[in-house]
C-alpha cells in the first residue's frame, strides 16, 4: 500500500504566511469565449484550497490547460479559469500572466494569508513537460512548501509534479491526490469479493497492461464497446461493418485464455445494437452478437447483454469500470451505457469508475453522486491500476 505524505504532514499549524505552492489539475474544457464548460476539476480541489487557506498559506496554484506546444496560445490561458475559481471559492483570485519571471513573482508577494493566485498555463514553457530543471527550479523559488493535488497528472514526469517536489522537502498529496491513491489501491489490495471489472470504450489498445495487472485479482471480467468486437471476432464471429482491431485478435484470444486458466469469468455482449448509419441511421436493429448483417455495425449493446451485465455487477462486492459501451454521445444508442450505469450505482459494493468518457456517461445518467470513487485521472488511472509507477505519487512517498 503506497504511504503517501499528506496535509497534516506539513503542519498546517506552521503554515500562516508561508507560500504554498499547489498543483492543481484544472485542464478544463474551454467555450469559444473563454467560459469554464465543465467546472468539475475546479470542484475536486476546493477542500485541499480551502484547508490551506484556513491554516494562513498563500496558495501558489498552477496547472496546464491543453496542449499549447511549449509556447503561449490564448486559446489555453487559464485567466478564465481564475474567475469561475474565485466563484466557486467565494474569495478573489489573483491570476499571474506568466508561470515564471515578473508576473508570477509579483502576484505571489501580494498575496495576505490565505490568499490565492493562479499562475498561467504551465505548458506555455517547453521546460514544463521536459522537466527541466532550470524550470523547476524558477518554480521552487516561488514556494516554501509544495502540495500536489493533481492525480491526473501524476504519470507525467513534468517539472511541476516531480522537479520541483525534488527542490522542495515539504511537500505533500492534497485531499483529492490522497482519495484517490487511497481508491485505487483498494483494488489492488486485498478487494473484498467477487471483484469485477467492466472495460468497454473503442479499444484494447491502452488498457493491455491494466487488464494483465487486474486479471489475476478478478472473479468476472465483464466486456462491451468497441473492445468486445475485437474479442467477439477473435471467437469467430463475423461483426460486418463494426468497429474492431484485426491486429489484436491474437492478443484477445490470448487474454480469454489467460482468463479461463485462472477461473475468470468472462462475460461478453450476447446480443447487439446495430445501424447502417451513426449520423443518419435508416436501420436500427437488435441482433444477436454472432449475427451481424452485412453492412450494419454494433453501436451497442444489446437489452439481454444489458440484463446480464446488470445481474453480474449486482453481484459483485468490488467493481472498476473504463470505458462506455456503445455509443453513449448519441441516443438511442446510449441505453446499453446508461443501463449498466445506473446497476453500478445500486451496487451494495465498492465501485470505482475512470477515464474521461465513463465519467462523462456515469453524469449524464445521473449516478456520479452513488459510485463510490470517481477517479479524474484516466490515464493515470490506467497506469497506475496496472502496477506502474507514477513519477507524481513516487515523489511523495513516505520515505522510512
Amino acid at each position: 500500500m503506497t504511504d503517501l505524505l499528506i496535509l497534516p504532514d506539513l503542519d498546517l499549524g506552521s503554515l500562516a504566511g508561508l507560500r504554498v505552492f499547489v498543483r492543481v489539475d484544472f485542464n478544463v474544457p474551454l467555450g469559444a469565449a473563454g467560459e469554464v464548460l465543465d467546472a468539475t476539476r475546479l470542484e475536486e480541489a476546493l477542500p485541499t484550497l480551502r484547508e490551506l487557506a484556513a491554516a494562513g498559506a498563500r496558495l501558489v496554484l498552477a496547472s496546464h490547460c491543453g496542449r499549447p506546444k511549449g509556447e503561449p496560445d490564448p486559446r489555453y490561458s487559464l485567466w478564465p479559469v481564475a474567475a469561475k475559481l474565485a466563484e466557486l471559492l467565494g474569495a478573489p483570485v489573483a491570476f499571474a500572466a506568466d508561470s515564471v519571471g515578473e508576473p508570477a513573482a509579483a502576484a505571489v508577494a501580494a498575496l495576505a494569508p490565505g490568499g490565492v493566485a493562479l499562475l498561467e498555463n504551465l505548458r506555455f514553457h517547453p521546460g514544463e513537460t521536459k522537466n527541466d530543471p532550470a524550470f523547476a527550479a524558477r518554480l521552487a523559488d516561488l514556494a516554501d512548501a509544495y502540495v500536489d493535488d493533481a492525480f491526473g497528472s501524476a504519470h507525467r514526469a513534468h517539472a511541476s509534479v516531480v522537479g520541483i517536489a525534488e527542490r522542495l522537502p515539504r511537500k505533500a498529496a492534497g485531499r483529492l491526490m490522497e482519495r484517490e491513491v487511497a481508491a485505487l489501491g483498494r483494488l489492488l489490495g486485498e478487494p473484498e469479493r467477487p471483484f469485477a471489472a467492466l472495460l468497454g470504450g473503442a479499444k484494447i489498445e491502452g488498457k493491455i497492461d491494466t487488464l494483465s495487472n487486474l486479471l489475476p485479482r478478478l472473479d468476472l471480467l465483464l466486456l462491451g464497446g468497441g473492445m468486445a468486437n475485437t474479442f467477439l471476432a477473435a471467437q469467430g464471429h463475423d461483426l460486418a461493418a463494426s468497429l474492431f482491431e484485426p491486429d489484436r485478435l491474437e492478443l484477445a484470444r490470448d487474454i480469454l485464455q489467460r482468463a479461463r486458466g485462472r477461473g475468470v469469468e468472462v462475460t461478453l455482449p450476447v446480443d447487439l445494437v446495430v445501424t447502417d448509419d451513426l449520423a443518419a441511421p435508416r436501420r436500427v436493429e437488435t441482433v444477436a452478437a454472432d449475427r451481424v448483417p452485412p453492412g450494419l455495425k454494433a453501436v451497442d449493446i444489446g437489452p439481454e447483454s444489458r440484463r446480464r451485465f446488470a445481474a453480474a455487477i449486482g453481484a459483485a462486492r468490488t467493481l472498476f469500470w473504463n470505458g462506455p459501451l456503445g455509443v453513449f454521445e448519441r441516443p438511442p444508442f446510449d441505453a446499453g451505457t446508461r443501463e449498466v450505469a445506473q446497476a453500478l450505482a445500486a451496487c451494495p459494493g465498492f465501485s470505482v469508475i475512470g477515464g474521461g468518457e465513463t465519467v462523462a456517461a456515469a453524469r449524464q445518467a445521473g449516478v456520479t453522486g452513488r459510485i463510490g470513487h470517481v477517479s479524474t485521472g484516466g490515464g493515470a488511472s490506467l497506469e497506475f491500476l496496472a502496477g506502474k509507477e507514477l513519477p507524481g505519487v513516487a515523489v511523495l512517498e513516505r520515505r522510512r
